[in-house]
């Protein structure tokens, strides 16, 4: 029998956190993967509620996904904001609907956080994953992303 949850992600979790985080950066267009400099990104939200939340997808004991939600405020809309971060579903398994459940949870829970929108960035060439989220109800933005890199 399969065991499958969702739940936050806790310290003991880094080193599959880190792992997921490399099978993201490899793929994206912006980022490289870098073991210290992820765990220390993630070392910085996990426990601390106010900064995010990461949440995992565990099955059999093994994590298979994870998105993290970091927070803000809106001042256009007065009150709490999250930013959908480094959402991945390990490459052997996708295609089953798991990424669905993660993100479905994930929003549910931005919700109970009392957030009022929730924000993401994906690659401007990643049709499937654009797809994906609309999906879910997200729109493409009228802002662009602008960043200055220190």
């Amino acid at each position: 029998m399969v065991t499958k949850e969702i739940r936050l992600a806790n310290e003991p979790d880094l080193p599959e956190l880190v792992g997921l985080l490399n099978e993201l950066f490899t793929q994206d267009i912006e980022f490289e993967p870098d073991y210290a400099t992820q765990e220390s990104g993630l070392r910085k939200i996990i426990g601390n509620h106010e900064v995010g939340d990461i949440l995992v997808l565990v099955i059999d004991g093994k994590i298979i996904g994870m998105v993290s939600l970091l927070y803000s405020i809106s001042t256009a809309l007065g009150g709490r904001v999250a930013i959908l971060e480094d959402m991945i579903i390990s490459k052997d398994y996708r295609s089953r609907g798991l990424g669905k459940e993660l993100l479905g949870k994930a929003i549910v829970f931005s919700k109970q956080q009392n957030c009022l929108r929730l924000t993401l960035l994906t690659d401007f060439d990643n049709d499937v994953a654009i797809k994906f989220y609309k999906g879910f109800g997200f729109s493409k933005s009228a802002m662009i992303p602008m960043r200055l890199v220190f």
